[in-house]
């Protein structure tokens, strides 16, 4: 039994190509997904600086394919739905049709993975620790080739997305930030701070300058942030505005998230137009066929989703896979008890060849 079977007679016909046709035109704004795609690559490109390497770009490389893809089934659907309001061009795409169904179909599952692509994070966070543990660690590393940018895209990466640190301001309390170049060994305090330390690092309870909250009613304090007795009228616990608590991370997980989540809505949107035409010339391609087979070009014809229910299909498509894989076998079996193979000639080994005398020579 068909599933989700409709009549058609031929002005239904004729008006279904008709708007599936505007409609592929219409599909052509799966560009989106492409200008979506390529958007996201671009911001992920801004700040590969803080971000660990890794397979972070298969989101926005998927949106580009996907929108690239659309572009040109779309256009390929818009010609094959304007000819098939008329019997005899249909007929040029009779055999063309079902494989394209078939595409498309494959084409819109695609669509689907890519935006639900868009709510998995998990790749993009690692990817931000790492990085951002990193840059932090070669802060200091100004007069080393490879390093000396990481300062200033920290700084104006704090600055720009109001946080600190990593996971939070404390993270630059573990490292040294300050270049030994700008450390006055001369100083029994640096000398002090050096030694008490295992791995001989200068180590303080301070931050750089870009973690400081310009919102801040007092002058940013950066240093012995969590010493409340070496400043005057100050609790660190309460002085919240005096330097961003955020870390780096979430502030650019969030960031991140936020244009992902939008160009997720708009992948599920496309897909369910895509999906939409789809089953618009699913209906229009098995309407014509059954009008051929009838060979009343004006009378009404049946059109359906599936020609039987969801299990006999199942069942049939299975079947024709397991053929498939039997066929060698079924060969080399045939080969094998083939009668005329492998069997001797009787008279192979008998020489009907007549011998003659070899005159000598003279």
């Amino acid at each position: 039994m068909a599933v989700l079977k409709v009549k058609f007679t031929k002005t239904k016909r004729d008006k279904l190509a008709q708007i599936l046709w505007i409609l592929n035109w219409v599909s052509v704004v799966s560009v989106i997904l492409f200008s979506l795609g390529l958007f996201l690559k671009i911001e992920i490109k801004k700040r590969n600086e803080v971000m660990a390497k890794g397979d972070i770009n298969s989101v926005p490389n998927m949106l580009i394919s996907v929108g690239v893809i659309a572009c040109i089934i779309n256009f390929l659907g818009g010609k094959i739905c304007y000819d098939c309001s008329d019997a005899n061009k249909f007929s040029r795409w009779k055999l063309v049709m079902l494989p394209y169904i078939v595409c498309t179909f494959c084409f819109t599952f695609c669509i689907l993975v890519g935006a639900l692509m868009c709510y998995t994070m998990n790749e993009l966070e690692e990817s931000l620790y790492l990085g951002l543990r990193d840059a932090i660690k070669f802060y200091k590393d100004t007069d080393i080739p490879g390093r000396c940018f990481l300062k200033k895209t920290v700084d104006l990466l704090q600055i720009g997305f109001r946080c600190c640190g990593n996971n939070g301001f404390r993270d630059w309390f573990e490292i040294q930030w300050v270049s030994p170049r700008y450390l006055n060994m001369a100083s029994k305090e640096v000398l002090d701070r050096l030694k008490s330390n295992v791995d001989g690092k200068f180590l303080v309870d301070g931050v750089p300058f870009s973690c400081c909250n310009p919102s801040s009613p007092r002058p940013c304090i950066q240093y012995q942030l969590t010493n409340n007795s070496a400043h005057y009228n100050y609790d660190f616990l309460t002085e919240e505005l005096n330097i961003w608590m955020k870390g780096c991370r979430q502030a650019l997980l969030d960031y991140y998230t936020g244009i992902m989540r939008s160009i997720g809505v708009a992948a599920l949107l496309i897909w369910l137009f895509e999906l939409s035409v789809l089953i618009g010339v699913r209906y229009l391609q098995t309407a014509m066929k059954n009008v051929l087979l009838l060979g009343d070009l004006e009378g009404e014809s049946d059109g359906w989703l599936l020609e039987n229910s969801f299990v006999e299909t199942a069942k049939y498509n299975i079947n024709i896979i397991k053929n498939l894989g039997k066929a060698n076998q079924i060969s080399t079996v045939s080969g094998m008890n083939d009668p005329n193979i492998n069997v001797q000639n009787t008279d192979c080994d008998k020489t009907n060849i007549t011998t003659k005398s070899i005159p000598a020579a003279r």
